[in-house]
């Protein structure tokens, strides 16, 4: 079945249509829909057959969409989401996918009350470098992991905070920790399994904004591995790495910020695992298309009943659970362990008080 896209935000949204124009026979993107005419009509008009509309309402109502891709502010996430999922639309949607524990357990009662397709949107997991981990562990050559680090060094100057909603509470719902590390920390329990503990400490030192722009986080996995977390938007230039320390090897992924997996990682093994061993397991490895096309040619796969590795809904609410003890860590000064319970203090949400 080929599945009818409309994007919805032309910003990051144009990431998104070149994911879908690189799988032609699973996808056909038939319309871009941004208040900013100028803006949606120029990605649109750089593919054959896509439109221009500014109107959602025009989408959600149109019998020729099957699939409504959110690429707003995070702000607008909840509610237009809610209405695609009301509208019977398979629904794929940028992080955050909401801005609580609380909003992310009201859009679980309405997937289960429409019946609905829900895919959150986390591209590191997809390309060489992640499925050659993944076979390495199939493979039984990891052994558990002992510790590891993760960095997110990136640039973001005046100008990038220059766009209104960009650095506030309001416009964001946060900072570094919830617009640019989320995707890493997203990545890691997906390779090592769940968040058992965090201790996190913010600042804002790189820019005169409301939210958090450096982070440090000390992470305690439930398989017992020490794992920490460097974040900032202050580095001359953008790197992001993923390091693990495995009985069987060590792991360094690739420094690409935005697309980690798509290159190859480099596995170093250690005794007794040899390094032949690894680089057998290595070279049979096949790798998703990176990123954006990778996710989605997964979803494709799932919706059509085939087996697929794809990012669902208790991802999206693992990270939004991450993202919650983090910001409570942070203001508490203690670690917080999770999962968090029903009572927690952030449960409806981590913006200060007044925003």
């Amino acid at each position: 079945m080929t599945y009818r896209v409309s994007i919805i935000g032309a910003g990051i949204g144009a990431q998104h249509l070149d994911g879908y124009a690189q799988l032609p026979d699973r996808f056909s993107v038939v319309s871009v829909c941004d208040l900013n005419e100028e803006r949606g009509r120029k990605l649109a008009d750089q593919y054959p057959g896509v439109t221009w509309t500014g109107s959602l309402d025009a989408v959600l109502a149109d019998p020729g969409v099957d699939i409504v891709n959110i690429c707003l502010p995070p702000h607008l996430h909840m509610r237009t989401l809610m209405a695609a999922l009301d509208a019977g639309k398979i629904v794929v949607c940028e992080k955050p996918l909401v801005d609580s524990l609380e909003e992310a357990d009201e859009v679980a009662a309405k997937v289960a009350e429409t019946n609905g397709r829900l895919y959150p949107v986390f591209q590191y997991r997809y390309g060489l470098g992640t499925a050659q981990l993944h076979a390495l562990i199939d493979a039984g050559l990891a052994g558990k992991c002992f510790a590891g680090s993760l960095e997110t060094h990136w640039d973001r100057d005046a100008e990038y905070y220059s766009v209104p909603w960009r650095g506030t509470w309001a416009g964001e719902q946060g900072g570094a920790l919830l617009g640019h590390a989320i995707h890493i920390h997203d990545l890691l329990p997906s390779l090592i399994g769940p968040v058992a503990r965090v201790y996190a400490d913010t600042a804002t030192r790189v820019n005169p904004i409301e939210v958090e722009d450096c982070a440090a986080l000390a992470i305690r996995m439930e398989s017992g591995a020490l794992i920490t977390s460097s974040v900032t938007l202050g580095c001359a230039g953008n790197m992001s790495r993923l390091r693990l320390m495995f009985e069987g090897f060590t792991v360094e992924s690739d420094h690409a910020p935005y697309a980690l997996a798509t290159k190859g990682w480099t596995f170093t093994a250690r005794a007794p695992t040899t390094q032949a061993q690894i680089d057998a397991v290595v070279a049979t490895a096949t790798g998703s298309k990176p990123r954006y096309a990778g996710m989605f040619e997964a979803m494709a796969d799932h919706l059509d009943g085939k087996p697929a590795r794809i990012v669902d809904y208790d991802a999206a609410r693992k990270s939004i659970e991450f993202v919650t003890a983090c910001y409570h860590s942070a203001r508490t000064g203690a670690p917080v362990d999770l999962p968090l319970p029903p009572d927690h203090p952030l449960y409806a949400g981590w913006l200060p008080e007044g925003r």
